[in-house]
């Protein structure tokens, strides 16, 4: 990303009445109006702007919703906030999260590192047989 540009200035604009399916991947801040299906995937910010409509997994840094719709799962590497009157139907990971009165949420919230990987196996339930101690 250019260091020239303002941390709030967008590179790229999906406005209203326009559809898009695919992949998106973008460096800066992108801001969606319109309609996109797909996938978005990026280390930088994205912005999901009133009225727009998005049915995709969502893989970025910061995704901010100001009063437009997600369909799909977010994992958001540093936050993620949900303005009123947004509206989230999937998923949310990120360490930092914001969600505003009066927005629609539907799904689970984890809040922890994105890119945290358990450093050894998940512990057996109390109880259970050891791989060890199991017989034929």
């Amino acid at each position: 990303m250019d260091s020239s540009l303002p941390a709030t200035e967008i590179t790229a604009l999906l406005g209203r009445g326009t559809q898009f399916e695919g992949k998106l991947a973008f460096e800066g801040r992108v801001r969606i109006d319109g309609v996109f299906k797909g996938e978005i995937k990026s280390e930088d910010t994205l912005v999901i702007g009133e009225g727009a409509e998005v049915h995709a997994e969502v893989d970025v840094a910061t995704v901010i919703v100001r009063g437009g719709q997600v369909h799909g799962n977010i994992r958001a590497k540093h936050a993620i906030e949900i303005h009123a009157p947004g509206k989230v139907i999937g998923n949310i990971h990120s360490p930092s999260v914001f969600i505003d009165r009066g927005v629609e949420f539907q799904g689970s919230c984890r809040m922890d590192p994105v890119d945290s990987k358990p450093a050894t196996a998940p512990a057996k339930p109390a109880g259970a047989p050891r791989s060890s101690q199991q017989t034929a």
